[in-house]
């Protein structure tokens, strides 16, 4: 297994869609395992394709706490095909962005179907953090980040950080 580099905003593949898994083989199980590895490192609780450069319907979860054992998911070419009307908040935060953390109401529970690394079919219910971790994970494959449930000032100012950042990044490399 091995790390991979985590995309940071403003990379504008945060924003492509993601295309669907056409083969579940060796390869893409190895790209799983990377990125559990890479998940586990950084540390957080879910890691979507997109997010290490790779525009794939994929992404990695793992809500257990750190005194749990834990409970890897993997969900390839996920749907929600169902969504509640109750909402929840949480405080969610994001690898690709880090230190940033801002209040997202989503559906307090959903149903998705999908695929694991395996190939096997699964439909799972979703409540709690679960709920939001895999909805936050389910926007990535679709260009969509947490920031954008946000006011759009406090997002553009996000935004602006970000690629300030990234301009000094750049700017140093190139010394």
């Amino acid at each position: 297994m091995a790390l991979m580099d985590i995309v940071i905003l403003p990379d504008p593949i945060l924003r492509e869609q993601s295309s669907p898994v056409e083969r579940v083989d060796d390869e893409l199980r190895r790209l799983v395992d990377n990125m559990f590895e890479t998940m586990y490192h950084a540390p957080g609780i879910g890691l979507a394709g997109v997010q290490v450069g790779v525009t794939r319907r994929i992404f990695t979860v793992d809500c257990a706490r750190e005194d749990e054992e834990k409970d890897p998911i993997c969900m390839i070419n996920p749907q929600i095909v169902w969504r509640s009307e109750e909402l929840s908040s949480y405080e969610e935060g994001c690898l690709s962005i880090p230190d940033y953390y801002a209040e997202v109401d989503r559906p307090a529970e959903i149903k998705i179907q999908y695929m694991d690394q395996f190939g096997k079919e699964h439909e799972r219910h979703c409540d709690g953090l679960l709920a939001t971790c895999v909805q936050h994970e389910f926007d990535h494959l679709n260009g969509a980040l947490f920031i954008d449930y946000i006011s759009k000032l406090r997002r553009d100012r996000v935004i602006k950080k970000f690629a300030k950042l990234s301009k000094q990044k750049s700017a140093r490399s190139v010394l």
